[in-house]
Parts: C-alpha cells; sequence; structure tokens
C-alpha cells in the first residue's frame, strides 16, 4: 500500500541548547552514526515504501539538508497540530506523521503499523506498553499514561488514513489552544471520562475510541512490538542512549 509522509522539523524559535550543544541549529541535524537524524527517518520512510516524504521545517539549514535528501520542504506553522494540517491539504491521505527525532525509526515498525491499522479507522497511533520499553532499554525514562490495562507511552508515530482525520486535527489544535486552560480540556472530552481515568478503570482502547467519537472519528491505537520505537531525542541523555543502541548493533 502506497502512502505519503511528513516528518515534523518545526521549532520554537530562539538557540535550542541541546541542539547547539551538539554544533548545529536544530536537534534534527544531529548525527548519529555519521549521518543527521533526519536522513536517518527518511532512509527508514523509503524503505517502508513511503512514495512522497515532506518535511515541515523553518530553519534554513534544515530546510537546505531537505532538499538535499530529495525531500519536500513545507513551511512548519506554530505549533505540530496546525504543521500537520497544512501537510494534510498538501499530501493527501494516507499520510504516515513522525519527527525528525526519531533516530532509531526501522522501516519495519512502519510496515507494521501500517499494515495493523484497522480498515475502518479514519486515524491511528502506535503506542508501547511500558514492559516492552523496559525490555528493549532498561532504565529508559519515558512519560507514560497509565490505564486499567498497562502503562503507554508514544512512538511518534501516527497514521491519517481517510480524509476524516482532519477532524482530529481539529481537536489536536483546541486541545493545544486550551493547554493552560485543563478545564476547557476537561469539559471537551467529558467529565466522566476524566474519572474514569483516574480511578484506573479506563482502558487505552477505551481511551483513544472516545476521544475519536469526540473528534467525529473512527480511532484507533496500535500496541508497538519493539519498544524501542518510543525512544526519541529530546535531551542528551537520550542522545547517548541511542548512540549507544546503534554502536551496539555493530
Amino acid at each position: 500500500m502506497s502512502f505519503a509522509a511528513l516528518i515534523l522539523a518545526g521549532s520554537r524559535g530562539g538557540v535550542d541548547p541541546f541542539a547547539a550543544a551538539e554544533g548545529v541549529s536544530h536537534k534534527a541535524l544531529i548525527a548519529v552514526d555519521g549521518r543527521p537524524m533526519l536522513a536517518r527517518v527518511a532512509d527508514a520512510l523509503r524503505v517502508a515504501g513511503a512514495d512522497r516524504i515532506a518535511v515541515s521545517a523553518n530553519d534554513p539549514h534544515v530546510a537546505a539538508l531537505a532538499s538535499d535528501l530529495g525531500l519536500e520542504v513545507l513551511p512548519a506553522a506554530d505549533g505540530p497540530s496546525r504543521s500537520v494540517a497544512d501537510a494534510l491539504a498538501v499530501l493527501g491521505t494516507p499520510t504516515l506523521v513522525t519527527t525528525s527525532d526519531h533516530a532509531l525509526l526501522e522501516a519495519a515498525w512502519v510496515t507494521e503499523f501500517v499494515r495493523d491499522v484497522p480498515a475502518d479507522a479514519d486515524v491511528a497511533v502506535l503506542l508501547a506498553e511500558r514492559a516492552r520499553i523496559a525490555a528493549a532499554m532498561p532504565g529508559s525514562k519515558r512519560t507514560y499514561l497509565r490505564f486499567a490495562d498497562g502503562a503507554w507511552s508514544g512512538c511518534n508515530l501516527f497514521y491519517l488514513a481517510t480524509h476524516g482525520a482532519a477532524r482530529a486535527i481539529d481537536l489536536w489544535k483546541s486541545v493545544e489552544a486550551d493547554r493552560k486552560r485543563p478545564w476547557r480540556i476537561v469539559r471537551r472530552f467529558g467529565v466522566g471520562t476524566l474519572l474514569r481515568y483516574v480511578a484506573g478503570r479506563l482502558t487505552l482502547a477505551e481511551a483513544v475510541a472516545r476521544l475519536g467519537r469526540t473528534a467525529g472519528v473512527a480511532a484507533a491505537v496500535v500496541p508497538a512490538a519493539d519498544g524501542l520505537a518510543a525512544v526519541d531525542v529530546d535531551k542528551a541523555e537520550d542522545l547517548a542512549d541511542v548512540r549507544a543502541i546503534i554502536a551496539s548493533r555493530g
């Protein structure tokens, strides 16, 4: 199955201390095993079968690298949700979305994710369960959402299967806009859902389905087989871990 891919590589402006410590202007340019992270992500997407790959970027050095790699360059908007919405209008569906700091990304993860997305889903997300992450990378510190059926972490892989996914992005925009006004987010998702989550009675599948209904789409979650799919590079410790993992592979 053919699909387009979007790599998010925007920035909030100003100097990124993490990137600057590595001698570059943006973390997408940080080298891992001799290749910028952006190039590694693009390589994996190509092998997985993406027939069109775009990069959402506002750093001129990132844009230049993307062009050198033969990727389309789209201007980044003021936030990831708006960048995805703008890209969706250009790329259409289906589109797979990931990030430029997913340095361990493997083509097999993408292929399995796309294969396992339910046929009736408008949008899907790949998540890894804590036990799989711990088995793949002992001691890793990730951010987890705890549900009745386990603790899960995002893998920065999203699949926009149909044009209906645009409604999910609209919900994402509104949540970003209200991030400093949590009562509005609670009101939008429903107090009942929040109470079930706090009480530990909400399963991951139920949560995703309810969020989908709120957005007016069929939403699905796909469990990651490899816990390393949840590892991205947000800080120096992550970078050291990723470099060590790749070095151990020889």
